[in-house]
């Protein structure tokens, strides 16, 4: 029996998520190969960084929520999503999911040499879904992504879209599969006013079949007219949690400061 709406899907407790980028000199030829055996003898170097992406982020997800993360570049909105997914440790404090959370275009496991048909497949296979599910909702799943097989784009290799043909691929891909948890970066910022309206109720649909929809979007009208909660990291702090309007209202008002501002006036509480 299917938990009722309301039951907690995602729990974040004092969440801290770091990693080291690997730095180089400039013009140091042999930078690819020198991180290479960094990486396997597990060395750093003077030039490594290592980041703070999220710290202490506390917060409850809900069966047939759809919530919104925003933030400026670089406040760790994409680690957290990450990190929920399981693709990224979490340094200090912990994250419970129920069931398996679906990062869109990670899980999918899209290769760009192969077709756009072949990776339907391939994609449909690394969410779970059987070779008959798959070759049932084919046709479905193409023509929701928006590209038209009379131009021979399915049968292209992936290499050869745009951006938004790719990621307007890897929602329908991912959409096609009901989920507990599906996390979406910016995939619904691609793609004509239409393929948006459709994306959005997709995303309704599965809210209504109890999933957990979080979205990733500088479209700050996406998350309004999407999610109805929102939560908004600043310097990989949470800022404020609560209903979309408010929060993109309140993260608006903040952007819209000179810089020096910002800094002066932060308050995680206000």
């Amino acid at each position: 029996m299917a938990d009722a709406p309301g039951t907690p899907t995602v729990v974040a407790d004092d969440v801290h998520v770091t990693y080291t980028v690997h730095g180089g000199r400039p013009g140091d030829r042999g930078g690819a190969g020198a991180a290479l055996g960094r990486m396997l003898h597990r060395r750093t170097t003077p030039d490594d960084r290592r980041v703070h992406a999220v710290r202490g982020v506390s917060f409850v997800a809900r069966r047939g929520e759809a919530i919104g993360l925003i933030g400026s570049n670089g406040s760790g909105k994409s680690s957290l999503l990450k990190a929920v997914a399981g693709l990224l440790p979490v340094a200090r404090g912990r994250i419970f999911t129920r069931g398996q959370p679906s990062l869109l275009g990670v899980n999918a496991a899209l290769m760009d040499d192969l077709t756009g048909e072949r990776n339907v497949i391939l994609g449909g296979l690394a969410l779970g879904m059987s070779r008959t599910e798959i070759e049932a909702r084919y046709e479905e799943i193409v023509e929701f992504s928006g590209i038209d097989e009379k131009d021979g784009a399915i049968s292209r290799p992936m290499r050869t879209y745009s951006s938004g043909m790719a990621a307007r691929l890897r929602f329908s891909i991912a959409a096609a599969k009901s989920h507990e948890v599906l996390l979406v970066d910016e995939a619904l910022s691609t793609g004509d006013a239409h393929f948006r309206r459709r994306s959005r109720r997709r995303i309704d649909e599965l809210r209504a079949g109890a999933g957990t929809v979080f979205l990733v979007s500088h479209a700050h009208t996406t998350i309004t007219e999407t999610c109805d909660r929102a939560l908004w990291l600043e310097a990989g702090t949470l800022r404020r949690d609560g209903p979309a309007e408010e929060v993109v209202a309140a993260y608006e008002e903040f952007a819209a400061r000179p810089r020096s501002n910002q800094a002066s006036k932060w308050d995680i509480n206000d």
